[in-house]
């Protein structure tokens, strides 16, 4: 499990991106995990209040800490109605980030039916879900607002060893685009990053004879999301963002 490295003060820079969010209701699905830390993390410096929901129970997260954020456990975000009251919970919400997903390798003929539905009920259903309960938020406040989904370069550039994988995150390119052209005029703004292999613990373990520099790290794609969930993005929609690094 990844440790939140946040400063609790506020930020007292005068650039106006060190306080973009201040005030605003960030949901961040995935929070608790290597890329959700570095947006979380950001977040927070930058003023926004994080609402993350988890599945396990209250307490079970002892590196996440900070006033601004919010954790909330119990959620099945693969169920329709965990979903649907983990957003009816919130005092408002300005972006919805969906970090959550999954991965298994697996080549054509390998892969079962069981692996497909695996895949798309972590990756595509997830979004699918958050996607749908974010944006009927946003247009019942009627302010606007971001939303930023995870998909993946295997979903850009198919893999044939990972087939599920990368069926599932094409799903996930075809949700945003949809749900983006479904609420353009309600000034709901819905966009995807579509990151390479990333620089964490985890891929460094897998892949010990990598070349890690040539990844881009979380701090980097976490950037990327800020960019798409900021105000300060005011016509970017539909757009699936490539962050490869050199991979």
């Amino acid at each position: 499990m990844s440790k939140l490295a946040v400063n609790s003060e506020e930020s007292t820079g005068t650039n106006s991106v060190c306080n973009e969010f201040r005030d605003r209701h960030v949901v961040v699905t995935g929070g608790t995990g290597a890329l959700g830390a570095a947006v979380v993390g950001l977040l927070l410096k930058r003023g926004a209040w994080c609402h993350v929901p988890t599945p396990g129970v209250a307490g079970g997260h002892s590196g996440l800490e900070h006033s601004r954020l919010i954790l909330v456990p119990g959620i099945d975000l693969r169920v329709e109605n965990s979903v649907r009251q983990f957003y009816s919970d919130l005092p408002e919400l300005w972006a919805s980030i969906h970090l959550t997903g999954g991965f298994k390798p697996g080549s054509l003929l390998e892969t079962s039916l069981a692996d497909l539905e695996e895949m798309f009920m972590l990756n595509a259903a997830t979004c699918f879900l958050c996607t749908k309960e974010a944006a009927a938020f946003m247009q019942r406040q009627d302010i606007g607002g971001r939303i930023v989904n995870v998909s993946a370069q295997a979903a850009l550039v198919p893999s044939a060893q990972n087939v599920a994988y990368s069926a599932s995150k094409a799903a996930v390119v075809s949700l945003t685009r949809s749900f983006a052209e479904g609420f353009k005029e309600n000034g709901i703004l819905v966009n995807a990053i579509a990151p390479s292999i990333m620089d964490t613990p985890a891929n460094r373990h897998s892949m010990p004879d990598a070349d890690y520099s040539r990844w881009p790290t979380t701090e980097e794609v976490a950037e990327s999301i800020l960019t798409l969930a900021s105000p300060r993005n005011t016509l970017t929609s539909g757009a699936i963002i490539p962050v490869y690094g050199r991979t």
